[in-house]
């Protein structure tokens, strides 16, 4: 039986796909912008509303901010609600595409939900307390398992490179799956002490990089400014991992797509380290903390991709060959 590629429809879907994960991308970082200039107080405790109106009227530009952020996020619930569905009429059931689609829309809700909490609970601007840092945890969280389902969702439709693993031979070595696994928690670990660090970078900022060492390590500072050592550690010795993983994956003989990965979370965790240490010493300014998050960003989807390759064989029910062709009449 002869065999033609899959309708185009699929194609531009995987297109789309991706599409969403860059917007989501841009409001993650327009969020960083909210959260390091202090404007998650512009709409007041209002949700969703802002200044309890449709529109405000923005006398201050912390509330055109802010404002601006809840705009991009209402146009990402119609841009991820029209993928799942989307999803839904062009894959049939039991296709990972509906599954990681479905997992994106729970995900944008929730992505709401934490940051209503954020606005609810008057955990915005220069409030310090333990619950921020608790709720601002889990939005982090949420959202790289966000970024996680799109990333998925666009992978298993297919656009990037999906016949490349398919035509490899298989290789005897076994994948050391637990290594992908440790990779995942390594990169969330990092990214939960940045969340603690720019914190309190944004809620005790310092005049100088003498100054900002000295409140860490004064014991009469802030906990959260004890707390702020804690990235810079977790980045080297963590990020050290990940470089050694992905050194695991080059050598081990796996997919030409795994092995692009790798070399590409490789560059992103050493481009990360630099930019910690620019960021570190200018005091982390809101254009480098902007960065600095884009950067975390595209590292955890390469982990989550690099992790996909490699477990392929069990996200994808059939080969991924296979679901890109289908039979010519």
């Amino acid at each position: 039986m002869a065999y033609r590629t899959a309708g185009s429809s699929n194609g531009r879907f995987g297109v789309y796909a991706w599409a969403v994960l860059g917007y989501n991308l841009l409001v993650i970082l327009w969020g960083a912008v909210v959260r390091a200039t202090g404007s998650g107080a512009g709409c007041g405790e209002h949700w969703p509303l802002c200044q309890d109106r449709l529109v405000p009227h923005a006398q201050q530009i912390a509330t055109l901010i802010e404002f601006s952020h809840r705009a991009s996020s209402g146009i990402d619930v119609l841009l991820v609600g029209a993928l799942v569905v989307l999803a839904y009429r062009q894959y049939g059931s039991g296709h990972p595409v509906r599954r990681y689609a479905a997992a994106t829309g729970f995900f944008t809700l929730t992505e709401g939900l934490v940051g209503a909490a954020l606005v609810l609970l008057g955990d915005v601007g220069t409030r310090v307390s333990a619950g921020r840092v608790a709720v601002l945890s889990a939005h982090l969280v949420n959202t790289f398992l966000l970024l996680a389902a799109l990333a998925l969702t666009a992978w298993a439709a297919g656009g990037d490179e999906p016949m490349a693993a398919a035509t490899e031979p298989p290789r005897s070595r076994p994948r050391p799956y637990l290594l992908y696994f440790a990779g995942l928690l390594a990169t969330v670990a990092i990214a939960l002490s940045g969340v603690i660090a720019a914190l309190a970078d944004v809620l005790y900022p310092a005049k100088s990089l003498a100054q900002a060492v000295h409140w860490d390590i004064s014991s009469n500072a802030a906990p959260l400014l004890h707390l702020r050592i804690i990235h810079p550690l977790a980045a080297v010795l963590l990020g050290a991992y990940l470089v050694a993983m992905a050194g695991v994956t080059l050598r081990s003989g796996t997919t030409a797509n795994a092995r692009k990965m790798a070399r590409r979370l490789i560059s992103l965790v050493v481009f990360q380290c630099c930019l910690g240490v620019v960021n570190l010493l200018l005091l982390t300014p809101v254009l480098l903390q902007v960065l600095h998050l884009f950067a975390a960003d595209l590292t955890w989807i390469a982990m989550v991709l690099l992790a996909a390759e490699s477990f392929a064989g069990r996200l994808l029910p059939v080969p991924r060959v296979q679901r890109q062709l289908e039979p010519v009449q």
